[in-house]
């Protein structure tokens, strides 16, 4: 396969703060080739309010949903090729973030928690929904980027 690159532009402007004295906001935007803007902020448990937005998209969040929406899309991706019918996936992911054996702060677990709702004739066993799990996980770009533990826990 030849190498694919991908982009994002990530912008973030100081306003009228002081900056210096490093009460500014932290609140950014992501923008990404097909138009959409997400807005992006650090962590509040990183950077308290009012200088990170809660409503926005930290990087931590970003990159559990990144996990959970690349497991998720070759997880669908299986079981259309193995003639299931899939009606709903929804995961409910958790990260966790704590000292490496460096004594660095890493996100050393995600812990994938997918609900699934099958229908129509021919459904899959539970042995059956395990292998499209780690198939999927397997086949995954982005878990098979990371260091970090990866854990399919089906709800």
């Amino acid at each position: 396969m030849k190498p694919s690159t991908f982009t994002a532009t990530v912008e973030w402007k100081r306003g009228d703060a002081t900056f210096t004295d490093k009460r500014y906001s932290r609140a950014h935007a992501w923008r990404f080739d097909g138009g959409a803007v997400v807005p992006g902020s650090s962590s509040p448990l990183s950077v308290p309010l009012p200088f990170s937005d809660e409503q926005a998209v930290d990087p931590e969040e970003a990159f559990v949903a990144a996990l959970s929406s690349c497991h998720m899309l070759f997880f669908i991706a299986g079981a259309a090729r193995d003639g299931y019918l899939l009606d709903s996936y929804e995961d409910a992911a958790v990260g966790t973030l704590e000292k490496n054996a460096q004594g660095r702060l890493a996100m050393s677990r995600v812990t994938l928690r997918p609900h699934l709702v099958f229908s129509g004739d021919r459904l899959p066993t539970d042995a059956q929904v395990a292998a499209l799990h780690h198939w999927a996980h397997e086949e995954c770009y982005l878990a098979n980027s990371v260091k970090t533990e990866v854990v399919v826990e089906p709800r």
